[in-house]
């Protein structure tokens, strides 16, 4: 036998992948490079500043020891140039602070996002070391249980941190509102999510509440909507947007009553189509359409009254449950026609939420509530990041202002009582 046929077979657990090598290689290049470049952009910003001697203050000073950072392709290992300030000012030296590459980071943020999501596909603290080898490696580090579990602490109290910081300072001119059901099993008591999401004068959106509810009731909304008073938001939002569960209502009713009210289309339409045949569902829906996206409050109440007389002979459930809340449904029309978008659903939340959904499965194991709402909060938390700002920003302060708009557009200023008298 010759060393022309003798194969190395691979080791149980072990495989190759060339493509994946390359990535890496070249994630490490474009790392180190990106690194280089701003370390050479703050020697350059200090270029100017002399030691008394005449030589230059800030320069590089080697290499600190090599690291590894835990991506999604596996471990990349990076050396990070050292920079010294050879002479204290005042007893302070110059320090860098690499943005790209922070002291102590372990792993990307894209991996601190896909741990949560493994935990609420119902993968155990035990087993994570096994799952995130197959993803980034056998040697990646820092993936051990307790590693997890201690992550799991963190987040947890920064869900808790959230909970009680200030909201003084704060101020939302709409709301939305929901009460999200996961597929993950958790604790009896736990029966959905209450979340809430604000928009600022400046137009951004915000996670404002989120907490465990009981059946979207109206003690789970109030408690939820007098803890973010207690915590200092006394500014009611001018509109509030949610489907037709009464809990909500009727909290919102007691804590900020002068909050105007509008359903959401999405949540009504099915509403409607549950209490009519399936062979009239095409037709049902593009007959709602219509009204909600009629151009004016007067266009939208004649397809109304049209809906009506064509199903209220044969399925008047329906037609019960859709003129109910005509006024809620029709409550955006009195405000920015660049808004109508974001108010008429609760787009903002259910988008959100749906990839949630899609990445939890009832587990065999059950997952506490306090373990679920951190978990929860960490994907809401990097989702975040990536909402979209309101349409029409600038007609914001005008309707925290209070002025009236009809039809979408602002209404004509009233004549002055000179300009009266001079009529």
């Amino acid at each position: 036998m010759t060393n022309s046929n003798v194969f190395q077979f691979a080791q149980p657990g072990t495989f190759t992948d060339s493509l994946t090598e390359i990535l890496r290689h070249g994630a490490r290049a474009l790392l180190t490079q990106a690194v280089e470049a701003e370390v050479a952009g703050f020697l350059a910003k200090h270029a100017d500043l002399k030691t008394e001697a005449g030589l230059s203050r800030v320069v590089r000073h080697g290499h600190l020891p090599e690291r590894e950072i835990m991506t999604g392709i596996g471990p990349v290992c990076v050396r990070q140039p050292r920079v010294r300030d050879r002479e204290a000012v005042e007893g302070k030296r110059l320090r860098f602070s690499p943005s790209i590459l922070p002291p102590y980071a372990r792993r990307t943020k894209s991996l601190e996002v896909l741990i949560p999501i493994l935990y609420l596909k119902g993968i155990s603290t035990g087993d994570f070391e096994e799952v995130l080898a197959a993803l980034a490696g056998k040697d990646a580090p820092g993936l051990s249980a307790s590693t997890i579990a201690r992550l799991k602490g963190v987040w947890t109290e920064e869900h808790e941190r959230w909970q009680k910081c200030d909201l003084s300072a704060k101020r939302y001119v709409y709301f939305w509102a929901d009460g999200i059901h996961l597929e993950a099993r958790l604790e009896d008591q736990a029966q959905c999510l209450l979340v809430i999401i604000g928009a600022t004068p400046e137009g951004k959106k915000e996670l404002v509440g989120f907490t465990d509810g009981m059946r979207e009731s109206a003690e789970s909304w109030r408690e939820l909507l007098l803890d973010l008073r207690r915590r200092g938001l006394s500014t009611m939002p001018k509109l509030a947007v949610a489907d037709g569960a009464l809990g909500f209502w009727k909290a919102l009713g007691e804590v900020w009553p002068t909050t105007r009210e509008q359903r959401c289309w999405v949540h009504k339409t099915a509403n409607v189509l549950n209490k009519l045949p399936k062979s009239l569902h095409s037709k049902a829906k593009r007959a709602l359409q219509e009204i909600w996206m009629a151009e004016t409050k007067k266009d939208a109440m004649v397809a109304f009254e049209a809906f009506a007389q064509t199903y209220e002979i044969k399925y008047e459930k329906a037609i019960d449950c859709l003129t109910k809340d005509r006024d809620a449904l029709l409550a955006f029309y009195d405000f920015p026609a660049e808004h109508w978008k974001h108010l008429r659903t609760t787009n903002p939340i259910e988008s959100t939420f749906a990839t949630v959904r899609h990445r939890t499965i009832r587990s065999k194991g059950c997952l506490s509530n306090k373990t679920a709402l951190a978990m929860v909060f960490k994907l809401l938390e990097a989702a975040q990041k990536s909402w979209r700002r309101l349409n029409g920003h600038n007609q914001l302060p005008k309707v925290i202002q209070g002025v009236k708009f009809t039809n979408g557009i602002e209404a004509a200023e009233q004549a002055t009582p000179q300009a009266q008298a001079a009529a």
